[in-house]
């Protein structure tokens, strides 16, 4: 029988017999309560009988506790499940972009991409590095990825500047001449002459540069997935 650490409070009626008021015990099962009921009968006198209204709303009332008890766990177990489920729909963004609706200096939607997701305490958070902007990609004479900074400085393969940069509208926006072909200028600001040994041209295509930060997004603020 479960009764560890049961604690009880009783009274003494009228003709001097104790009975129970109060039971309290998180581990009391029904079981329990009939069993310290029937021990409680065993001992009580006999000329004055133990009221059975008395009874009746005791053993309702550990009926009760009984129930609570059991809801807590459905509801428990159903928190567990409801979590699992959200983590694992929370995975299928990992890799993508999404909006938050919070919007940038510049008055656009913040935009970012998902590393991770991950729950705590219930409540499902994605990780994510928030997009700064889009960079056109140009490529060189060799058809090979210019690498340049955020002032359009172009780097050598080993990270170092070259002297010469790509003349930027914006971070990552690069100007074209009347030929669609990137403007390259050199340390002084003069354009610089494109040659076969030494030419640009644009991708076609542009490219996420991102913050170094990763933050914490609720999954229930993602407000676009693309």
């Amino acid at each position: 029988m479960a009764v560890d650490a049961v604690q009880t409070q009783t009274k003494v009626d009228d003709y001097g017999n104790s009975y129970t008021t109060k039971i309290s015990n998180d581990n009391l099962t029904n079981e329990d309560f009939l069993t310290l009921l029937l021990e409680e009968m065993k001992h009580q006198d006999p000329t004055s009988p133990m009221d059975s209204n008395r009874m009746l709303d005791t053993q309702m009332q550990m009926s009760n506790i009984q129930t609570n008890l059991e809801l807590a766990k459905s509801m428990e177990s159903l928190q567990a499940s409801y979590s699992l489920s959200a983590l694992s729909t929370a995975a299928n963004v990992i890799g993508k972009n999404i909006e938050d609706g919070n919007i940038s200096d510049q008055g656009i939607n913040k935009a970012y991409t998902v590393r991770s997701v991950e729950n705590t305490d219930g409540e499902v958070f994605v990780r994510a590095q928030e997009i700064l902007f889009l960079e056109d990609q140009v490529l060189d004479q060799d058809g090979k990825l210019v690498n340049y900074d955020i002032n359009g400085n172009i780097l050598d393969s080993a990270g170092n500047a070259t002297g010469n940069y790509i003349a930027l509208l914006n971070p990552g926006e690069v100007i074209r001449d009347s030929d669609n072909k990137p403007i390259i200028l050199d340390s002084e600001g003069e354009g610089v002459p494109q040659t076969d040994d030494y030419s640009f041209e644009m991708a076609g295509s542009v490219q996420a540069v991102y913050s170094d930060q990763l933050i914490t997004i609720p999954f229930t603020s993602v407000t676009k997935i693309f």
